[in-house]
This record gives C-alpha cells, structure tokens and sequence, in this order.
C-alpha cells in the first residue's frame, strides 16, 4: 500500500526542520537534561511559524479542535483550586510549580500539533515525521538494552550545574533532568533494572516504545527494501528482551492489542496470507520466548504484583476527588493521608515509600481527574475519541499508523501518565490524521461542521 501523499509543488520554503531536530536530536537534549522541556525550546520557532502564517494565509485548525481548546480552558481555570486542601489529602501537597508544568505542556504540545497540520508537504513531508519517529524507536531500543546491561549507569547533566541547588536537589525534577539508564527497583524481593533511557521513568520508556514500534514497522519495514527492511526487522525481535525486563505488564497487552489491530485492518482488505504469515512468525517468537529464560521473568511479574493495591486505592483517590469537585477538578495532584491501610501510616527513614502516595500519578485518566474534574477529563478524552472516529476509515498506511496511535491512548491512560512525550506522539499522529486523511473524509462526506478551517 503506497504512501499516498501527493508532493507539494511551488518554492515554499523547507521549515520543518524544528520538529525532525526535536525527534531525531532527542538523546541529545536526553544528555544535556533538558529532557521534555526541549519541547519547550522547540515550541518557540513552531509558535513563530504559526503566527506569522495567522497573519499572512490564516491558520488552520483540524475538526473538532474546539473540544480540545476547551479543555485547555478548563485546566487554566483549575489553577485557581491549587492553593485548596482538597479533603484526605496532605495540606499544600500541591503547589502551582507542578500544575503550571502541566498547563504549560498542554499548550505547547498543542503549538506542536498545530505545526505539523498548518505545513505542506514541500515544508515537512510526512516521510519525514515517519522517519523522525522510527529513528527516536531505535534510540529507545538502544535505552532498553544500556539499562539493562548498565543499571546503574547516569550523569550529572549540563542543566543540573545551571539550575539553583534547592531546584536541582528536588525529587521530581531529578526525575526530568538528570539522565539515568533505568530504575533499580524492588519487586521480586531482590533489586531488579528496569529500563528507562532516554525518558523519565520505565512506564514510559514502554509507553513510548509501544507507540514508537508502530511507526518504525510503518516506515522502515513495510515502506523499505533490502538491508534496511532486514535491520528494522532484527531491531524489532530484539526489542523483546528489554519489553520483558521493563516488567509493564501494560505494554505487554498494548503490543497484543496493536498486533491484533494490524491483523483486523489487513484482514478487512482481504490481506489473508500477510496475516497468516504473520501469525506463524508471531507463534516462533512466542516459542522462543517461553524456551528462554525471559520466560522465567514473566512468570515471576506474574506472580508479583507490586503496585497493584496502591495503584487501585489512588485511581479510587482520584474518583473521590472528581466527585468532589466534579466542574474543573483541584487544578493538579495531591498526596494522600496516611495508606490504604490507615491513615496513621507515612513515610519514615526505614520507608520513605510509605504512605503519603500521590493521587493521579498512576495514569493520564486518574491525572486528569483530580486536577480537571468530570467536565475536564470528558473534554480531554471526548477529543481523541471524535478524531479517532473521524479517521476510524483511514485508507493509507500513515493513516492506519496514526490512528493506531491514537486508539493505543486509550489503555494506556489507565496505567501511565501520557504527559509529556507519549502525548506528544499522539498529537503528531492526530496532525498527520488531519494531513494525510481529512481531504478524503471531507471529500466523502463534507467538511466537519463541528471543526476544522482557518483562523
């Protein structure tokens, strides 16, 4: 099935660049601690790019975009509930610094969608954004692999040095600037490496690397011939070995469920012997796993549930807080009194880990309960729902591609937190959606009256 994205003629100028230098530079910005906010840093000429075609040939939005600047209302609006005790919950554990992170990774994560819809082909090809994002799998398969064989593996940042020592030393920034190859955690009684490199934590290290497969099978596999196809495909069996170690029981069903997606699209287009072949292959790839020891890792996660209680009594946590402020939520996170235990049980030398669990940090949907309430999370999760339905028909392979993106959101915001990166490969895959697939759904059945057109 060929692209099927007609090249730009004209002499516009080339102006893509800032997004393939954010994607393919990533380990870059990684190493230097600048991590998610090289979103920020890249933002800046997007967001001069499109205020300069606002004033010169107007500037498009996709269908249905009125749904998400809503919700961007709705969660400035909620920054005015920061400074409440929520009940239940520790007092000033929220604090504007991380609810402000959150506003303002929302509205450039939206600047970044925006861009990639407003330019042309002859600007930023689509093949390139694909390229981009198959290049950005390989560098996380590459972070699988160092954390595995190098645990312990990090580094004092550039951004470390430049930042106040108060700023640096707290816990949550560390977390976003200081690089580290994995998370050495206790789960099977013993330590265990989960891989991380180049993101913030191993959720999402496999959310990224779930979404990012799509995209490296799409462009480098299914798009490629020869050595090439060949690499991509020996980079995806290997990918195996750190999926197992990152021990995300998540990823695990979100890479059967993206399987089984490609097999239901090929199937509706009587592609019966890809997929027959592809079971095959997908039956030796099992077998070889459960004959190695990976197959002893699964077990044991199996056996070992961890986080499963806490995970249960914050996502309660975060329902409670919806229904108490069910109009614009608590405007960000808060920690909880006590445990699911009692409320008498806290954090202590012997277990800082104790008690005192953050609500909202288990996934995006539980997030976005607490701090935008039921009005603002049915506007978030209303918006990918109405483009996925939308493109629900795409016909080519980006398309497909994206709205397997997309459609992944959908699990994954049970388990893991979409902000910052996961949710900015599903805003490129809603743009290219918007690019490649709206001419032929407003040609089928008329542009949508609910969204898209200039502004």
């Amino acid at each position: 099935m060929a692209w099927e994205v007609a090249p730009a003629r004209g002499l516009a100028p080339v102006t893509g660049r800032p997004l393939i230098w954010l994607l393919v530079g990533y380990p870059l910005w990684w190493a230097l601690g600048m991590g998610q906010f090289a979103y920020w840093l890249f933002a800046v000429p997007m967001f001069a790019e499109l205020v300069r075609r606002h004033r010169t040939v107007g500037l498009r939005v996709p269908p249905w975009f009125w749904v998400w600047g809503l919700f961007l209302v709705w969660t400035l609006l909620g920054l005015a509930l920061v400074p409440l005790t929520m009940p239940g919950t520790v007092p000033e554990s929220g604090g504007f610094p991380g609810a402000i992170l959150r506003a303002v990774n929302y509205l450039v994560l939206t600047v970044v969608m925006l861009y990639i819809g407003n330019l042309t082909e002859r600007e930023l090809p689509v093949r390139r954004v694909v390229w981009a994002l198959a290049v950005l799998c390989l560098v996380t398969v590459a972070g699988g692999y160092l954390g595995m064989l190098a645990p312990r593996f990090e580094f004092t940042a550039p951004l470390e040095y430049l930042m106040p020592g108060s700023l640096a030393s707290d816990p949550y920034m560390q977390t976003l600037i200081h690089p580290a190859s994995a998370q050495v955690m206790d789960i099977f009684g013993y330590e265990s490496a989960r891989p991380k490199a180049p993101w913030e934590y191993t959720n999402i290290w496999g959310y990224m690397l779930s979404l990012l497969l799509v995209w490296l099978v799409l462009g480098w596999i299914l798009q490629r011939t020869g050595p090439v196809r060949w690499a991509a495909l020996i980079v995806v069996v290997a990918s195996v070995a750190p999926v197992v170690h990152s021990l995300n029981r998540a990823l695990w069903a979100g890479l059967v469920l993206s399987v089984l997606f490609v097999a239901v699209q090929a199937l509706r287009r009587g592609r019966v012997v890809p997929v027959l072949a592809g079971t095959v292959a997908m039956l030796f790839l099992m077998a070889g796993l459960f004959l190695s020891p990976l197959a002893d890792v699964v077990r044991a996660r199996a056996d070992n549930p961890h986080s499963d209680n806490g995970r249960a009594a914050t996502n309660s946590a975060s329902v409670e807080a919806a229904d108490l402020s069910p109009i614009v939520g608590w405007g960000t996170t808060r920690e909880s009194l006590g445990s699911s235990d009692s409320i008498a049980v806290g954090p202590t030398a012997e277990c800082p880990g104790c008690g005192q669990h953050v609500i909202g940090n288990a996934g995006q949907l539980w997030m976005t309960l607490i701090a935008g309430g039921w009005v603002g999370t049915a506007l978030f999760v209303a918006f990918f729902v109405l483009v996925a339905w939308r493109y629900r028909s795409a016909t080519t392979l980006v398309g497909q591609g994206a709205l397997l993106t997309v459609l992944l959101l959908f699990w994954y915001m049970f388990f893991y937190v979409a902000l910052m990166s996961p949710l900015a490969v599903t805003m490129i895959a809603v743009a290219l959606l918007w690019r490649v697939e709206e001419p032929r759904v407003s040609a089928r059945r008329g542009p949508a009256r609910t969204g898209g057109g200039a502004w």
